[in-house]
């Protein structure tokens, strides 16, 4: 009797099965309750919860960091001074802001610390620049010449006595050096650089806080 009941429940599902055994388990996968309203309603509040989070990240994280990378790329950027070509002024792991918009409204001025950016240094490098475009630049036993006159260099501890020059700069030419003479890769070495090269001008050390300062 039974089984009778079980290949019954079976022929109203999907097959005949013969054994009691087999026609029982037909009956209890028939009587599964369907989906929940309950379970549909959970699933559409994950997908109503996922929405809201990709438009907040849409309306304020991407603005957020497309903000950031256009400071970063036009506006100004903070660096770390590695190296000692700038000592005694900038020492290594001080922290700087370099800010790029002077050199949108006007050249580069002399004396400025500038980050340069050459194709073929792996590395930026920060320089003080010295010489003009259509100056005439010489060194003396490590006297700066401009068009002949000697150049004061206060921001120098310990002068050196390089050879250097003349040599007149081209149009859109500078000629950087750094402020320990002693040690530095600059343009006694590579040349005079471009002004395409200059990436910026130093304009606050903002770490360590003791050697805070505003640069001219």
């Amino acid at each position: 009797m039974v089984d009778q009941i079980g290949i019954t429940k079976t022929n109203a599902t999907t097959s005949q099965r013969s054994t009691a055994g087999e026609s029982w388990i037909v009956e209890e996968l028939a009587d599964q309750p369907s989906p929940s309203t309950e379970s549909v309603s959970s699933v559409k509040q994950a997908g109503s919860w996922f929405g809201a989070i990709v438009k907040e990240v849409l309306q304020v994280v991407v603005p957020a960091i497309l903000l950031a990378l256009s400071i970063h790329i036009f506006l100004a950027q903070a660096t770390v001074v590695y190296g000692q070509s700038m000592q005694p002024n900038l020492q290594p792991a001080e922290r700087l802001v370099i800010e790029k918009v002077s050199y949108y409204l006007g050249p580069p001025q002399r004396n400025d610390i500038v980050v340069v950016d050459l194709s073929q240094m792996s590395d930026l490098l920060i320089k003080r620049l010295v010489g003009l475009p259509g100056e005439t630049m010489e060194i003396r036993q490590g006297v700066v010449l401009i068009d002949g006159k000697p150049l004061e260099q206060p921001y120098i501890s310990l002068p050196d006595d390089t050879f250097y020059g003349p040599i007149t700069l081209a149009r859109d030419s500078y000629f950087v050096m750094g402020d320990n003479r002693h040690n530095s890769n600059d343009s006694r070495v590579f040349g005079p650089i471009p002004g395409s090269a200059i990436a910026g001008r130093a304009w606050m050390r903002y770490w360590p806080l003791e050697r805070f300062q505003i640069f001219d």
